[in-house]
């Protein structure tokens, strides 16, 4: 699995066993619903144009990043989109591509040292949760 930010390039290699927890979760309809004076149902729908959420997470016993991999998703993440900036490729394992950026509106990186307790080495391992969204 890869992560290439757009602006210059720069690609990190995350692991493969990382899991979408909600691939499935998430429809590109949308509706409301409310009723009229008359008592009348008005439903209005639409198609969703982005926004699909892709949160990536590793098992307590997988997936596991270095500190340095921590550090460099925490700079890319304190970047705000723009038209050039804060956007990324992320290639699934299967070879699946989207075009994603953090979600700022959540906490977009979760990293956890898998020892309970930091030694802040850049080769410290780390349990990650990576929340992204579709472009």
């Amino acid at each position: 699995m890869q992560l290439k930010n757009l602006d210059n390039g720069a690609a990190l290699l995350l692991p493969d066993d990382l899991l979408w927890s909600d691939e499935h979760a998430w429809t590109p309809a949308v509706a409301s619903t409310s009723y009229l004076i008359t008592g009348a149902l008005l439903i209005q729908s639409a198609t969703r144009q982005a926004g699909r959420p892709i949160t990536l997470v590793g098992a307590a016993d997988m997936a596991w990043v270095t500190r340095a991999t921590v550090e460099q998703l925490r700079l890319w993440a304190a970047v705000p989109v723009g038209n050039a900036t804060g956007r990324f490729t992320l290639t699934l394992a299967d070879g699946r591509s989207f075009t994603v950026a953090f979600r700022h509106q959540e906490t977009a990186i979760e990293a956890e040292p898998v020892l309970g307790f930091g030694r802040f080495r850049a080769d410290e391992w780390h349990k990650l949760t990576l929340r992204l969204m579709e472009l």
